[in-house]
């Protein structure tokens, strides 16, 4: 990419290109590759369900673009729950998780402080969480259709990745 990645706020017209995105990596959350018994998560992620999370204050949702084009998005509730990371599979690996990630921590911490984000990494993602200091919290769950790993992160092992205005 030659144009730099650009981190803003999500905004309300943002939540179907939000909710596209989502889906075409969803797979890689759920059990069944048909999607069979997923129809809350799956519901969780429309576009209706993206613009309620914009509008509520309890969450901060964040867009990682390249020009006009949606690489990624990260999404806080309550200022210390990593709710979505999601990267577009043509932009995996380049940093664009850890670069939304970091920074929804970063502005999550301004807004609230607080000792521990914790996040319900799909199966695949949790050597990515484990990079930035997250531990697994327990077994692998399985919820409707959807399988996670609860992790937790105590911030005090993240202070030196964030950035210098942090540390």
């Amino acid at each position: 990419m030659n144009s730099p990645l650009i981190i803003r706020h999500a905004v309300p017209a943002d939540a179907d290109a939000i909710s596209q995105l989502i889906h075409r990596v969803a797979g890689f959350c759920t059990v069944n590759p048909s999607g069979e018994g997923t129809e809350m998560f799956f519901s969780s992620i429309s576009a209706q369900a993206i613009n309620s999370y914009i509008a509520n204050a309890n969450f901060l949702y964040l867009l990682g673009l390249f020009g006009d084009t949606l690489a990624g998005v990260a999404a806080v509730r309550d200022a210390r729950h990593v709710f979505h990371l999601f990267v577009a599979p043509v932009f995996q690996y380049q940093g664009i998780g850890t670069a939304l990630a970091l920074r929804a921590i970063e502005l999550s911490l301004a807004a609230s402080p607080s000792e521990t984000f914790t996040v319900n990494s799909s199966l695949p993602a949790v050597p990515f969480y484990a990079r930035l200091g997250f531990q697994p919290q327990g077994p692998g769950v399985e919820d409707n259709g959807v399988a996670f790993v609860p992790m937790q992160l105590a911030i005090t092992d993240l202070i030196h990745s964030l950035p210098q205005s942090l540390s």
